[in-house]
Formats: C-alpha cells, sequence, structure tokens
C-alpha cells in the first residue's frame, strides 16, 4: 500500500480531491520557522461521512492524515513531515443549530470564530475565546488555544461541551453532551481538545456561549520598566477586578506596533485592558484599575467605550506579530509560548528580556499577561544557522526556566513539531502514558504524524 495509492481511491471526491502545486505548498507552508512541508494531496469534505470515507481509506492505504483548519498554527502542527493527505475543512463550516435558551452552539470545525460571532449578532450571545489570528474553531479546539479573553473566559479547553470525531480507523463517535456537566465515564472530550489531529478529526463541535455584555470599555497605559507593568497585572488580578482581557507589549513591541498601525504610543512597555459589563460596573472597574495603575507607576492611562477606539486598540494588538515581523525586513521568527504561574511572571518576564537582549538578536515581548502567558517574537535571518542557534537557545532557556517555575512549554499554541523536544522535561512519565493512548487508537501512527508525542 501506498500514498499514491490512497490518492488514487479517494478518486469519488472530484475536484474535491486537489494535487495542484499551489494548494500543496500553501497547506505545507508555516507562519514561523519551519521548513515546508506540503502533502502529497488536499481533499475537501463537506460532512463527516466524507471525512470517515477519507480516513478509512487511507487507513487502508498506509496513507498519513493531517487536518487542516485556517493553516494559522505557529509550531509546525499541520507540517505534512511524511506526507500523506491533508483534510482542509474550509467546506465545512456551518452553523448547524444555535441553542440561544441554553447558550450553546453546534457547529462544523472549519468555521472560523469571526464568521461565528457575525452568525450570533442577532441572539445576543458571542463566542469568547479569542487567539488573536481568525482561526478555525476546530483548529482551536485541537490546539486546545485561548488568547486575549482567556483571563475571564477561559479557554477552548472550558468552552467545549461535546464534539463529533472521525478515529484512525473511520469510526464516528460522539464525546460529552450539551448538559453542563457530567459523571458518565472517561472524559474523552477532554482527550481530543488539545491533541492537535493526533488521535481523531474533529469533524463538529458544541460549544459553550455567553451573553453580550451591556457595556464595554477598554483602556491603554504606559510604564517605565517592564517589571512595574506586570506586578500592575498581578495586582490588578489578586483584587480580583474581572478584566474580559488584559495584555502587555514591552518597548520594543510598542515601536513595531507604533510603525506597523500608525500608533504614537511612547515607546515603553504598555498594558491594554478591557472591561465587560454593565455600565456601572465598567465605569467601576476602570476606576479601580486607574488606582492600581497609579500607584504602580502608570502614566497616561486613558479609557475609552467608544466602539471604533476599542476595535482600533485590538486590532494593533491582533497584528502585533505581523509588526515584529516588519522590524527586520524579510525575517522569520521562533514564537516562544510559556506560560508561568501568575506570581512568577515579573520575574520570568524580566529575565526574558535581559537574556534576549544580551543575545544581540532582536526579541520583542508580547503576551496574555492576564493568565501569565507570554511571548517573545524570536526574529531571524532564514537560512542563518547561528542566528537560529542563537535563537533557539533563547527559546530552550525561556523554558527551562517556566517548568522551573511550575509552568509550561506552551500556553496556548500546542506542541505540533516545535515543542517536541520539551515534552518529557515538561511531563516526564506522563509523556510515555500519551504515546499509549496515541498507539492504541492510531495504531499505525497515520493521524498527523511527529507531532505531540514519538511513535516510530
Amino acid at each position: 500500500m501506498t500514498i499514491q495509492s490512497a490518492i488514487h481511491a479517494l478518486s469519488f471526491l472530484g475536484d474535491r480531491l486537489t494535487l495542484s502545486k499551489s494548494d500543496l505548498d500553501a497547506h505545507g507552508a508555516s507562519e514561523t520557522h519551519f521548513a515546508a512541508a506540503p502533502p502529497d494531496a488536499v481533499a475537501y469534505p463537506r460532512n463527516t461521512g466524507e471525512v470517515s470515507q477519507i480516513v478509512k481509506t487511507c487507513a487502508e492505504h498506509d496513507c498519513p492524515v493531517i487536518p487542516y483548519g485556517a493553516g494559522t498554527s505557529l509550531e509546525g502542527n499541520t507540517s505534512a513531515v511524511r506526507g500523506g493527505v491533508t483534510i482542509d475543512m474550509a467546506q465545512m463550516k456551518r452553523v448547524l443549530a444555535v441553542n440561544a435558551e441554553d447558550m450553546d452552539v453546534v457547529i462544523q470545525p472549519g468555521l472560523t470564530r469571526e464568521e461565528l460571532n457575525t452568525e450570533l449578532r442577532a441572539t445576543g450571545l458571542f463566542f469568547p475565546v479569542d487567539p488573536g489570528a481568525n482561526a478555525s474553531l476546530g483548529g482551536m479546539a485541537s490546539t486546545r488555544a485561548s488568547g486575549t479573553t482567556a483571563v475571564r473566559y477561559g479557554t477552548m479547553r472550558d468552552n467545549v461541551l461535546a464534539l463529533e470525531v472521525v478515529l484512525a480507523d473511520g469510526r464516528i463517535i460522539r464525546t460529552g453532551a450539551r448538559a453542563r456537566k457530567s459523571s458518565a465515564g472517561y472524559d474523552l472530550t477532554a482527550l481530543f481538545v488539545g491533541a492537535e489531529g493526533t488521535l481523531g478529526v474533529i469533524t463538529e463541535l458544541t460549544l459553550k456561549l455567553q451573553g453580550q455584555p451591556e457595556a464595554t470599555s477598554s483602556a491603554v497605559c504606559a510604564f517605565a520598566a517592564i517589571g512595574d507593568a506586570v506586578n500592575a497585572v498581578i495586582a490588578t488580578i489578586q483584587m480580583g477586578i474581572p478584566m474580559a482581557r488584559i495584555e502587555f507589549i514591552d518597548a520594543e513591541t510598542t515601536r513595531a506596533c507604533n510603525a506597523y498601525s500608525k500608533a504614537d504610543m511612547p515607546e515603553v512597555p504598555h498594558l491594554m485592558v478591557e472591561f465587560h459589563g454593565s455600565d456601572a460596573g465598567v465605569a467601576e472597574q476602570a476606576t479601580r484599575f486607574g488606582e492600581i495603575i497609579k500607584d504602580m507607576g502608570g502614566t497616561g492611562f486613558k479609557w475609552s467605550s467608544k466602539a471604533e477606539e476599542r476595535a482600533a486598540l485590538w486590532d494593533m494588538r491582533h497584528k502585533a506579530y505581523y509588526a515584529c515581523l516588519a522590524l527586520r525586513q524579510g525575517a522569520t521568527a521562533i514564537v516562544t509560548d510559556v506560560c508561568v504561574p501568575i506570581s512568577r511572571l515579573a520575574e520570568a518576564v524580566q529575565t526574558s528580556r535581559d537574556d534576549i537582549a544580551a543575545s544581540g538578536l532582536q526579541g520583542p515581548i508580547l503576551g496574555h499577561v492576564g493568565d501569565g502567558n507570554y511571548h517573545a517574537i524570536l526574529l531571524v535571518e532564514p537560512g542563518n544557522k547561528p542566528e537560529m542557534e542563537i535563537a533557539k537557545g533563547l527559546s530552550n532557556r525561556m523554558v527551562e526556566r517556566a517548568l522551573a517555575m511550575g509552568g509550561t512549554a506552551t500556553g496556548e499554541h500546542g506542541i505540533g513539531l516545535g515543542k517536541l523536544d520539551y515534552m518529557h522535561a515538561e511531563h516526564g512519565e506522563a509523556w510515555g502514558v500519551m504515546s499509549e493512548i496515541k498507539q492504541a487508537l492510531d495504531p499505525k501512527n497515520l493521524l498527523n504524524p511527529a507531532k505531540v508525542v514519538q511513535i516510530n
């Protein structure tokens, strides 16, 4: 059996199975430094039955299968490093049911978070998880994504109620229920959320929704030093102020955002915050936050409830990665993704900043600091091996520090290819248990191979 024989057997898809070089290249590309790894074919199913047939056919021919959403992952999560067939969910993006009274929704995996929230506008509900990129919701579940709103609404782990999944042999199973709690057996939903397509292909999701807040306001403020900004975050969290978002950008990221988004912020560290609630509640939260900022030496504190001003602020934050890349023309990046307990955050960020400064590389730092998650965008010249080694050393030390503090190598980007080397250090023998689960559900190692676990 071969990959080519599998492709021939998938001819029932007609023109929804493509071998065009441009399509293959697009599905093998990476947003970051990973080398291109295109598949041998790309399939575009329209329903769960077709996904099952594709997976079953590929299993019969020992052909790898790589689930694919919007392609916004940063750790080589969808790279076809062993070839095979990529299953692109672009034609599976329907909203199947909106249960407004129960505040949940059933969707297909190719739907993006922005498309879902557009569909929900008339209901007074919204889906809160916001990783920045307009990612597909199936991909967000597969990487256990979070983002700017996790400090209030949680991550994908907290917002997925149930799944429909195609297993490695083509079987279709359902996990979870629309009920808000259950004690019925193993939590298979949690097993597949974060598995990055290595255990099964997600074909349907049931998600929690939230009510649109009566009032929303955003604020921004500047600090002379990184430590002061991060300590302000810690104080805000510990005082129980219910922020919807609290984001950090360092001086270098501020400079990048100014240039890329035509902003005019002082080139020092900044915090960006958003409050959700009633008119009175939002005003009170902003006032209390302003008092903390003043005590911590923050300056230029201003807040706004105007939709256009809030949209401009978060659009700038969402484009910060591309703004940082633009600091060095033609650069690629190693993007770090550590997360530490909030009490260790200031130390972790400052030590990382000092380490980057001593390296000679540019490495802007930003993050969803309300939950201890921050990123360094380590800019390197493509093909420059000495720079790549320096950047990998910086990334390694950031992870080592995070693990020593009781943190994790990845707060939201997932493992993919990029974080494999850290898994044993973080999980010890538990990583071996993950491999055993993988082998039990995918004995041929055909589902997104070479990701998350190591199987020969």
